[in-house]
């Protein structure tokens, strides 16, 4: 109780000293803040020729909170921490809890209500992808003389060719359009005998490119190849979306040799898998150094959501996983380094999500952002270069209408204002609030990898009361999400259930469509790849029309 106090106490005091929260603020519809954007232009050194910046946005895949070196990790990463400590390190910083959604989000600058995948991953088998009517990040960019290069893990669909990278935008593609696989032979099982080989160059698979090299190295060599091959004095836009640490857990033996010492096998391939990642970055930052580009360049570096405990990675001490709308799930390793940075050496606190990057790079580099685009980011350049306050000041972390519903959710636990058996989560300003199954809330700390298997008794859990589907916590006096404040707060609740009322009244349907039989790689030369024909939909289509018109004469001549 005494700790429930304090914490509550801190709450009220943290809002009177910050001023950040006031009913009108709460009570802003979606995009209703958009006079707080930047417009195109007003980037640093805008408008003076050849000022655009080279951009280098660098994805891990499935890196915690904890481990990097300056969180306090066991696990050295010596070329982040330099680059972070040189430069803006993000320290509340959003993404989403999983790889498709981030991605998305990433490159359209939208949520996930807005594109139809806000469940879930895009499955391989899925005849799904990023809908083809969303503008995206390097197709801006290249109105703009940027050429626009991608490296590494795709995971926004294939099912048609124009779900393709090079037809949302890249110039090249080299990597791989599923969400995981094996980091040596390339190759993945969906399930039991549908599997495929998932290694491409552009629009082909790669079969001359496979060497058996692990695919860290492999990524890393082909940026240097790219490099090395373009004219620094023209605009660069380079993707790198490396697979590490996602499973499965497999790393060069060399990297081993430190990590001896962690007796969990998972935490101790996991260490080997971002040391070697930690030694890419480093080398991508020497060959932007010796080509020419780093003079002008922005190198942004970003985790795509939470790390997964049972795979070795740790988010303490924040609460939950990857999957999960817990902090553990969506608050991410990131910072900005450019020598074009202002304040250099500093930390942003500011509210930074994924979706801002689309309108700040867009700006940077001296593009137009269409006003029918209706974008859920926000310009945060001078939030991060010159330390200024974010024009954000709010999140929709997600809701997902198809989610498991939560048994004991009802109308009636959410006010009238919103069904609460629903999964969704929202932040605005401190507050943040959960309904429905926000999913695994267990606190992980470094102890639990100290066997050789996986213990969960070292594991902190809190048995919340039957029923319960509300949650609310003022994240900024209570980051680990300790204390729930939804009984003393009812009046906070109601808000934050309207404001998420207002942002599903603009949601767009789910697209998450059955498995498609046609997707098995072996109808595809084995290899996982378009298999959505076009002309085959044509037929099907004008053999339905024939048969109507037939249906049609039928029935006149029945009539006659």
């Amino acid at each position: 109780m005494l700790a429930l106090g304090l914490l509550a106490g801190l709450s009220v005091l943290s809002l009177l000293t910050y001023g950040y929260l006031s009913w009108d603020s709460l009570r802003l519809g979606p995009g209703e803040t958009e006079a707080m954007r930047k417009g195109p232009g007003e980037g640093p050194g805008a408008g003076d020729p050849g000022s655009q910046p080279h951009i280098v946005f660098i994805l891990a895949d499935d890196q915690g909170f904890r481990d990097v070196g300056y969180h306090g990790s066991e696990i050295r990463t010596p070329t982040l921490d330099k680059l972070a400590a040189e430069g803006v390190k993000l320290e509340n910083y959003y993404v989403q809890p999983m790889c498709t959604p981030s991605r998305s989000q990433f490159i359209t600058g939208k949520y996930q209500i807005h594109t139809g995948l806000q469940h879930s991953i895009i499955r391989p088998t899925q005849p799904n992808c990023l809908p083809l009517d969303n503008v995206t990040l390097p197709q801006k960019l290249k109105e703009v003389g940027y050429s626009t290069h991608m490296v590494g893990k795709w995971h926004l669909g294939f099912y048609r060719r124009e779900c393709m990278p090079t037809q949302r935008g890249f110039d090249t593609f080299f990597g791989s359009l599923l969400g995981s696989g094996d980091y040596y032979t390339h190759f993945k099982c969906d399930s039991p005998g549908i599997c495929g080989y998932d290694l491409y160059e552009n629009d082909n698979a790669a079969w001359d490119h496979d060497n058996g090299i692990y695919s860290t190295q492999m990524y890393t060599q082909k940026v240097q190849q790219i490099l090395a091959s373009h004219n620094p004095r023209k605009p660069l836009f380079l993707y790198i979306a490396y697979q590490a640490v996602h499973s499965p857990l497999q790393a060069p033996g060399k990297y081993f040799e430190h990590y001896r010492s962690i007796n969990n096998i998972n935490r101790r391939r996991y260490a080997a898998m971002l040391a070697c990642l930690d030694e890419a970055i480093n080398n991508v930052t020497l060959a932007l150094k010796k080509y020419g580009y780093y003079e002008n360049s922005i190198i942004i570096y970003s985790s795509d959501n939470g790390g997964q405990p049972m795979a070795g990675g740790s988010n303490w001490p924040l609460r939950g996983s990857k999957g999960t709308y817990w902090e553990g799930g969506i608050r991410a390793v990131g910072f900005v380094h450019s020598p074009l940075l202002k304040n250099k050496g500093s930390v942003c606190k500011e509210l930074v999500h994924i979706t801002d990057w689309f309108p700040t790079l867009i700006t940077l580099a001296e593009g137009q952002i269409d006003e029918d685009i209706q974008l859920d980011g926000y310009d945060i350049w001078e939030t991060i270069s010159e330390g200024r306050r974010s024009p954000r000041v709010d999140i929709l972390h997600n809701i997902d209408p198809i989610y498991t519903k939560a048994k004991n959710g009802s109308w009636a636990a959410g006010y009238g204002i919103w069904n609460t058996a629903i999964q969704s989560a929202i932040r605005v300003n401190h507050w943040k609030l959960l309904t429905g199954n926000p999913g695994y809330s267990d606190w992980v700390p470094p102890q639990a990898f100290s066997n050789a298997g996986p213990n969960r008794w070292h594991n902190e859990r809190v048995s919340w009361s039957a029923g319960k589907t509300v949650w609310l916590f003022n994240i900024t006096a209570d980051p680990y999400e300790r204390v729930d404040l939804s009984a003393r707060y009812p009046d906070v609740v109601k808000q934050l259930l309207r404001r998420l009322s207002q942002f599903n009244k603009t949601a767009v349907p789910v697209r998450y469509p059955p498995k498609d039989p046609r997707s098995n790689p072996k109808l595809n030369g084995g290899v996982w790849g378009p298999w959505f024909k076009e002309d085959e939909k044509k037929k099907k289509s004008d053999k339905s029309k024939g048969a109507n018109k037939q249906k049609k004469n039928k029935n006149k001549k029945k009539a006659n």
